[in-house]
């Protein structure tokens, strides 16, 4: 699986515009959307996006190319739609620079029931998809599902990267928005 190490977190089910300038990784973006395949997106532990292979955490998020536009030469603007959580397993870097994980899916969680304690988190995921709209938040809007809701917010709150990447590695829908949860109650107060 072709690996793109950033400095982001993207959640399954989210949306993320990148702008592509690396040969390595406008070939990496070419393959895909010529064979409608995914590849991964994997927050940067090690190193930096552009330059040297990045170090990523072994925990990324699959994607795959929505749409595209290529507004100048060799810069391309593509929209992403994220599938499923995997897990790195091993990885090599190709001659290009580009690097390729050998991964393993990880099987997505059940939709949860939101606990009324913690209504307050989807309370304020409706008035930010209110002020942003379907088109950072495109329907259908799953407000009754824990797992919607955690990823929606772990991706639009102000956290940091390693505590992003925490929470798409848990596996506990309920647990990410407790956590969530009392993050917004410390920013309320």
């Amino acid at each position: 699986m072709p690996l793109f190490p950033l400095n982001t977190v993207i959640f399954p089910g989210g949306q993320l515009p990148l702008r592509i300038f690396e040969q390595r990784y406008l070939d990496m973006v070419k393959q895909a959307i010529a064979e409608n395949s995914p590849f991964g997106i994997c927050a940067i532990r090690e190193g930096t996006e552009s330059g040297a292979p990045a170090v990523p955490y072994s925990v990324g998020t699959l994607v795959r190319v929505t749409d595209w536009d290529m507004p100048q030469t060799g810069i391309l603007h593509i929209g992403t739609q994220a599938e499923e959580r995997f897990v790195i397993r091993s990885t090599r870097t190709e001659p290009g620079g580009l690097l390729v994980g050998t991964v393993e899916t990880v099987s997505g969680e059940a939709a949860t029931a939101v606990p009324q304690e913690l209504e307050l988190a989807v309370e304020i995921l409706r008035h930010i998809i209110d002020e942003y709209g379907d088109a950072h938040f495109p329907a259908p809007h799953e407000f009754g599902n824990a797992v919607w809701v955690g990823y929606r917010l772990s991706e639009v709150l102000p956290l940091t990267l390693s505590i992003k990447q925490n929470l798409l590695e848990m596996n506990d829908s309920v647990t990410r928005l407790r956590i969530l949860t009392e993050f917004l109650r410390k920013q309320i107060n």
